[in-house]
């Protein structure tokens, strides 16, 4: 085949996403196409997670290395022929490895840029053509109908013409206030802002793992953790930062649960529902997906074989009882209290290698539930991000060990606690620095707390359909916003009364809920505004892609996408 008969193929954006589907290709058995990768920083691989835009020394993965997806060669093996100097850098002997714990998040940005290497390397040798562009920035994408062509144009001024083009620009952190209010963090990354110190309260926005990241950074320089004899551990402040405080603010006034052993790594289960399966029922039930469908048959009914005195407690319940009973004892429970009762659980668990089996199970069910989530109706979407998903974003955190004992000694120093705020609290920012944070606590007794230093650590947001980077497909109008259907048309019009923002109602007299972030088809194929999908765009950057898929599940989000973006592109 001629090279100008081979199809040409751009993946933008070179970090875990990326990886997973230049590995695709590579392993296709293919070599009819050309690649190129534009990647913004000077590695590839490490994307932000895994990189000093996400991560200081400090932040260690919250999956060990048996749970990470296969590359080329596993972290357990792969450490034995890593640079000495990297190996020192962490502290890291390859001799005592344990694939069962986790590690230093640069660390293992280093093991995927590795692999992205020995990928290419694969490539080359496949007889596929690869062609890497650091430093490169992808300003706007246009999309060519007569021609079926994407066009890129990059920040440096080139214009670049492919067949097929994959976005997988991951994480964005959009800047609302930083750098025009003092003291106001919009997110805790890169971390290295937060290098300093502070002698005041500091008032941390979450209490998930982006929060514990934030946590752990600021506390290492106004303090310093300590072992005594027993191996327990202990915060000590620095004299320079007595009046140094972290105060966490929760919505759901707890903590995110503790990492525990996987009986399956992969959060897959063989019980699942399949395709085919997930299909005969939206027939039968005017083209939507049942959530309670979901968890009876990926929830409950794995219970049955599994876990026989668990399926006998939970089968009569619903989602709103089930979560109301999983959410009793974290509700009662002093957060910190609960968080020593799980490290202990959790510690056991990993020890014997035994999982706890209904977190795990739920975490099935979170990522199961992932790419069919566009076929739920707009009240069965309502009822997922309201009841179901506040339990699993707490259960599936899977908050390493290391991180609880810090967490646990912070508090114990009288420098960490929870604050339990309603979902009216609000953040105002204050012109001369700091916010001050209104919020009503559980007595519905209202407080307004002015803090001079402020970081919003809700996670990575879900971004909206006008906050897509790449203008030319919003005004070629080749993007739609993501929506969903209400199935009732009652609830809907319901909805619509109380909502004409989110809701909004077509000429046929459907009504239509929308959600966060671009319309994408099962293929991650980009959807225009005439609802046709386009052959040539495909896109795996999940904060533009979140309301259709609410749960994205890291390294394995990527391992799945990318297996049927692949299948799409070398079928076209």
């Amino acid at each position: 085949m001629t090279a100008e008969s081979k199809k040409r193929i751009a993946i933008i954006g070179g970090g875990p996403s990326g990886l997973f589907m230049y590995k695709r290709l590579v392993e296709s058995g293919k070599n009819n196409f050309e690649v190129e990768i534009f990647e913004r920083k000077a590695q590839l691989g490490s994307g932000m997670p895994y990189s000093s835009e996400g991560s200081n020394y400090e932040h260690i993965t919250n999956v060990s290395g048996n749970e990470v997806p296969d590359i080329v060669t596993p972290i357990s093996e792969w450490v034995h022929s890593a640079p000495l100097e990297l190996l020192e850098r962490f502290k890291i002997d390859p001799h005592k490895f344990n694939e069962y714990k986790v590690f230093p998040r640069l660390f293992f940005g280093e093991y995927l840029a590795a692999q992205f290497e020995m990928l290419i390397e694969a490539g080359s040798k496949a007889g596929i053509s690869s062609e890497i562009h650091f430093e490169s920035v992808v300003a706007d994408i246009k999309y060519d109908l007569n021609s079926n062509t994407v066009e890129l144009q990059t920040a440096e001024g080139q214009t670049k013409i492919f067949d097929s083009v994959v976005i997988c620009t991951g994480h964005n952190w959009p800047r609302t206030h930083e750098g025009k209010i003092p003291g106001y963090y919009d997110a805790p990354y890169p971390p290295q802002k937060l290098v300093q110190k502070f002698n005041h309260a500091v008032a941390v926005k979450g209490s998930s793992l982006t929060a514990i990241d934030a946590v752990r950074t600021i506390a290492r320089n106004n303090g310093s953790f300590q072992s005594d004899k027993d191996g327990n551990l202990f915060f000590n402040l620095f004299p320079e930062s007595s009046e140094f405080k972290i105060m966490m603010h929760s919505r759901s006034g707890m903590l995110p649960a503790v990492r525990f052993h996987l009986e399956d790594s992969r959060l897959r289960s063989d019980a699942l529902l399949n395709s085919d399966e997930i299909e005969d029922h939206r027939k039968n039930n005017n083209g939507f997906l049942s959530l309670d469908f979901v968890f009876e048959k990926n929830f409950k009914e794995i219970f049955r074989d599994k876990d026989y005195s668990f399926y006998e407690r939970i089968r009569d319940l619903s989602i709103e009882e089930f979560v109301e009973e999983m959410m009793e004892l974290r509700e009662r429970m002093d957060p910190f209290q609960l968080l020593k009762a799980e490290y202990a659980e959790a510690a056991k668990s990993i020890k014997r290698h035994e999982s706890v089996y209904w977190k795990e199970m739920l975490g099935v069910l979170s990522f199961a539930m992932n790419h069919p989530a566009k076929y739920l109706s707009a009240e069965d979407m309502q009822r997922l991000q309201k009841v179901l998903m506040p339990l699993i974003s707490i259960v599936i955190a899977f908050v390493p060990q290391k991180s609880c004992e810090e967490l646990l000694a912070l508090h114990h120093a009288g420098v960490l606690d929870l604050i339990s705020v309603g979902s009216d609290s609000t953040v105002e920012p204050q012109l001369n620095g700091g916010i001050v944070y209104h919020f009503s606590d559980d007595d519905d007794k209202k407080h307004a707390v002015y803090y001079k230093t402020f970081i919003d650590c809700i996670g990575q947001p879900h971004l909206q359909y006008n906050d897509f980077p790449f203008k030319s497909l919003l005004s070629q109008k080749a993007i739609s916003p993501a929506r969903l259907k209400f199935k009732c048309s009652e609830a809907g019009h319901a909805a619509f009364m109380q909502n004409e923002d989110t809701v909004k109602k077509d000429e046929a007299g459907d009504y239509f809920m929308n959600v966060s972030g671009i319309a994408i088809n099962d293929n991650f194929q980009i959807i225009d505004q005439y609802g046709a999908y386009n052959k040539n765009l495909y896109i795996m950057a999940v904060p533009y892609i979140g309301g259709l898929n609410p749960d994205y599940s890291g390294l394995d989000f990527c391992e799945a996408a990318s297996e049927r973006i692949i299948k799409s592109i070398l079928q076209d």
